[in-house]
């Protein structure tokens, strides 16, 4: 396992869309390559300017073209995500008018988790020039979780408690949706962001920042203005505890994740999703069977259930935990996790036309602080430095612009010139 450590380095928990398990492979080696091409070009520069300027131009077309290819699919990713959340999410306050039972909800979308792996397998067909069989596809996945691959021992320490922690997000999540309305269960639970920062402030010793720790403290007044926003009745209270229960399990996941398994690659988690999906079937479906007996989750006949509004939010959460964990492989984890905030006015929407709900000063104020914090708490690590290097690099500009108007100043027409060519630039 420790060699395996080695090859596979835990990425920043506070970095990571929720509940992402993967990591982008070759990112390191592509960076590198990228800048080993532009030394190349500055060293040959002397012996061959124009052609290294040419080599250099292309190079830049290349980079930016690929940056906005997955901005391009940064949005479509956003929509995808943020429709999925939301979708989900309404559909499974729906289901309960018809069938309340959110255990059972949590254990049939969780089975569909075992899809993970046969559909990796298939683009792994499509897309892989050496094509390996399921099984050594599969012994090359469990690689993951030791030298010994996945062993009993494995499973029940290193498997067990995440589909525990994963069964316990979804069914306080779904448990929260039969007490508070969506509009605030979505917003709550994007308070997991600022869990898993002091979590992995606290366990994995990530670096202190000063803004997550406001985000922090955003996320946690606008939990007790949310409680506030209701005028603490019970049935609001319990709601908004269970959410955050649910953000809470969602955060501990995400970090002990990074701490125990570290990040894995795309096969690696589909592997780890599958076996979470199956062992959920085999381990958990007395737990379905024993509430419909004590009358707990009691429908009459199996005719009464609604299984397309089932079958509609398992199929949602699969697609938004598809998008969570493989998007980063055509876009940036930052926009995949706008999708999930943005999901919160989404809600909001249909809550206003669905439902009776009163959007008050203090509901909103709550609402905008957290999605706020979350904002915050996506701002990458150097951001301050990146905001000094911009501020450094305009001041450069507007010198050499202060200069030429000075030199400029005897004929209007040359100075008028020069200053458009100079705000050209700065557009640029």
């Amino acid at each position: 396992m420790k060699k395996h450590s080695a090859r596979v380095a835990p990425l920043s928990a506070c970095n990571s869309p929720v509940l992402t398990l993967t990591k982008v492979e070759g990112e390191d080696r592509t960076r590198e390559n990228v800048v080993g091409t532009t030394d190349a070009q500055s060293a040959g520069a002397g012996g061959a300017e124009a052609g290294s300027n040419r080599r250099r131009l292309h190079c830049c077309i290349r980079v930016t073209t690929v940056q906005v290819r997955k901005a391009l699919w940064g949005v479509a990713m956003v929509m995808c995500v943020c429709s999925s959340w939301a979708g989900s999410t309404q559909l499974a306050k729906l289901t309960f008018k018809q069938f309340d039972a959110p255990f059972t909800l949590t254990w049939f979308a969780t089975t569909w988790n075992c899809l993970f792996f046969p559909l990796y397998y298939i683009g792994h067909l499509c897309k892989s020039p050496e094509r390996q069989t399921p099984r050594q596809r599969f012994r090359e996945c469990c690689r993951f979780f030791g030298d010994d691959g996945l062993t009993p021992k494995v499973f029940f320490t290193k498997v067990a408690p995440f589909g525990l922690l994963w069964i316990l997000t979804n069914y306080l999540y779904l448990q929260a949706l039969r007490k508070i309305n969506t509009t605030d269960v979505s917003a709550l639970f994007c308070c997991n962001k600022a869990f898993v920062f002091l979590l992995s402030w606290i366990v994995l010793r990530d670096r202190f920042m000063g803004v997550r720790i406001v985000a922090a403290i955003l996320a946690i007044a606008g939990i007790v203005m949310m409680t506030y926003a209701d005028g603490f009745h019970s049935h609001s209270v319990i709601g908004i505890a269970l959410v955050v229960a649910s953000a809470s399990m969602s955060a501990l996941y995400k970090v002990l994740f990074k701490m125990v398994l570290g990040s894995a690659k795309f096969g690696e988690a589909a592997l780890f999703l599958s076996i979470v999906g199956s062992a959920n079937f085999v381990f958990i479906s007395f737990v379905p069977v024993i509430l419909y007996f004590t009358h707990v989750e009691y429908i009459g006949s199996p005719g009464d259930i609604p299984w397309a509004y089932l079958c509609g939010v398992a199929a949602l959460l699969f697609a938004f935990n598809i998008l969570v964990n493989f998007g980063i492989a055509i876009t940036y984890p930052t926009l995949i996790s706008l999708g999930i905030v943005l999901s919160v006015p989404v809600n909001a929407m249909v809550d206003l036309y669905t439902c009776e709900i009163h959007f008050n000063t203090v509901r909103l104020i709550a609402v905008f602080i957290i999605c706020l914090g979350f904002l915050m708490l996506l701002l990458p690590e150097d951001w301050d430095q990146c905001i000094i290097q911009l501020s450094t690099k305009l001041r450069k500009r507007d010198e050499p612009a202060e200069g030429s108007g000075e030199a400029g100043a005897t004929t209007g027409l040359n100075w008028r010139g020069r200053g458009r060519t100079s705000m050209s630039t700065f557009a640029h």
